[in-house]
């Protein structure tokens, strides 16, 4: 396809005011229509929120809350997306520099640095894998069109201490020191089987039955040794822990294979990123809710969530315009476990570091990549990841790279010692970076709700997982369709480009 322009960015706010009408001349102004009331569970008038009555409330505007409000938008559901933060994205916005080192409370930055406005760090950065359901999902609402992806130049992992890149072609495969000169035959064997693997052509299984033969029984078949395992199991399928492995082998290979077949759409790396950030992505779902009627509003408090004498989710208590109080009423609340404390469950801690650096970190120089430590390879219980971008996605000054380190940790004494715990639960990752121009450490726990929702109508999502891809998070949203429909979202048409004769 063509490039398309890239809009400038005073265009860019202004997408949907384009063809907006005139403004009437004021003798025409009608006179102020009179306050709607809307009745609450127990009686009580108020008066109504926005439009006050809605499908769906969705609590946060992080990306998981986003695609959910897009999906049920454009599924004729009328919604009303609320945060009560002043910018979108909840816990997986992008900051610029200033904002990061408020955050940390750090003063301001070295104007060494660059400009602040240069910078769209992410504080819960991933790489979108080119084939995964994420873009699917974005080509399914039509967000994508208000997006600009590029490419992820590198994908390595971590074997006896150092970093080596993920084969992407067949050359790589036979060069790559990951894999000893035997070993690379039975891994291109294997690698042979999962791409011609099909679950509809018993004749592709060489008589394995997926359903039952576990990963570690899989691999026994092929002869592959220990490291070499570790990088199917953790770079290609990327399992952040080795419970995989006494599961049945079926899910790990559709892994592998989306990992192939997003790596043979684009080369190099099977990861996209867009340009200006993950703060993109809410965005322009916001976009797309507005397209289909929804309403948005930030920097709203929600003061309450309002449930039914059956204990459903009935509506929300906020403010409205004039800063008095105001309710909207709904069939369903959808929201991040910020806005639900007391109906969710904190299940791991991760743990990471944010640097600004003035060099690539990766044996091939990219300026923009993914290193997986596996949990074998550095004595753990769970993978550490390493995730860097540059001014090439538009999200550094020229010259910076930003990079992250994360890992799950089973730590609890990070309260006093942040640093020192940090520094030794992520070293073998920081070790990676070398000299650092900044750098903060940061602990949360990953929360999840305690119930599915299906009871009291709200639906709450998990908290972002330490990885650097999508596939959990979009597990998720996959789980919260699943929970508010009670039938899996089907992708599986998403695909197909559809002719106008086609309809």
């Amino acid at each position: 396809g063509g490039k398309k322009e890239r809009a400038l960015p005073a265009e860019k706010e202004d997408i949907m005011a384009d063809d907006a009408p005139d403004a009437p001349p004021p003798e025409e102004a009608p006179e102020a229509p009179k306050q709607k009331m809307v009745t609450m569970p127990d009686g009580t008038e108020m008066p109504a929120l926005a439009d006050g009555e809605y499908d769906a409330i969705v609590l946060g505007t992080g990306l998981k809350e986003c695609i959910i409000s897009g999906i049920l938008s454009v599924d004729g559901k009328k919604v009303l997306h609320m945060d009560r933060n002043d910018y979108y994205g909840g816990e997986s916005a992008s900051v610029n520099l200033n904002q990061l080192f408020e955050r940390f409370g750090a003063g301001a930055p070295n104007p060494a640095l660059g400009s602040s406005r240069d910078y769209n760090i992410d504080l819960a950065p991933k790489f979108i894998m080119a084939n995964g359901v994420l873009v699917k999902m974005l080509i399914m609402t039509g967000v994508n069109k208000y997006l600009e992806f590029k490419q992820v130049d590198g994908s390595y992992v971590v074997k006896d201490g150092k970093p080596n890149k993920v084969p992407a072609t067949d050359t790589e495969a036979l060069a790559t020191p990951l894999v000893g000169f035997f070993e690379k035959r039975r891994l291109r064997k294997f690698v042979m089987y999962v791409d011609e693997y099909d679950a509809d052509k018993p004749q592709t299984h060489q008589g394995h039955d997926l359903s039952k033969v576990t990963c570690q029984e899989l691999f026994g078949k092929f002869g592959l040794e220990k490291g070499t395992i570790d990088f199917i199991g953790h770079s290609l399928a990327l399992y952040d822990n080795d419970r995989y492995l006494t599961q049945p082998a079926r899910e790990m290979i559709d892994r592998c294979k989306l990992y192939g077949e997003s790596l043979a759409r684009y080369g190099k790396s099977p990861y996209l990123y867009p340009l200006y950030g993950l703060g993109e992505l809410p965005q322009a779902f916001a976009r797309l809710a507005a397209v289909y009627g929804g309403t948005y509003m930030l920097h709203k408090p929600i003061e309450k969530v309002v449930y039914d004498s059956d204990g459903k989710a009935a509506g929300v208590l906020s403010v409205g315009e004039d800063g008095k109080p105001a309710y909207a009423k709904c069939g369903l609340i959808v929201g991040d476990p910020t806005y639900f404390p007391e109906k969710c469950v904190a299940t791991q801690k991760v743990v990471r570091c944010i640097a600004i650096l003035s060099h690539p970190i990766t044996p091939g120089q990219e300026a923009s990549a993914q290193i997986i430590l596996p949990q074998n390879q550095i004595g753990r219980t769970n993978d550490i990841y390493v995730f860097c971008v540059s001014s090439g996605h538009c999200v550094a000054a020229q010259g910076k790279y930003v990079a992250f380190v994360s890992t799950v940790s089973t730590r609890d004494d990070f309260g006093a010692n942040l640093a020192k715990a940090a520094n030794e639960e992520l070293k073998e990752g920081l070790k990676l970076l070398g000299k650092v121009d900044s750098y903060f450490f940061d602990v949360y726990d990953v929360r999840e709700p305690k119930a599915d929702g299906t009871a009291d109508k709200t639906f709450i999502s998990r908290s972002y997982d330490p990885s650097s891809h999508f596939e959990k998070t979009t597990e998720d949203v996959m789980d919260m369709y699943q929970r508010i429909y009670g039938r899996p979202l089907d992708l599986s048409k998403t695909m197909v480009d559809l002719t106008p004769d086609d309809e």
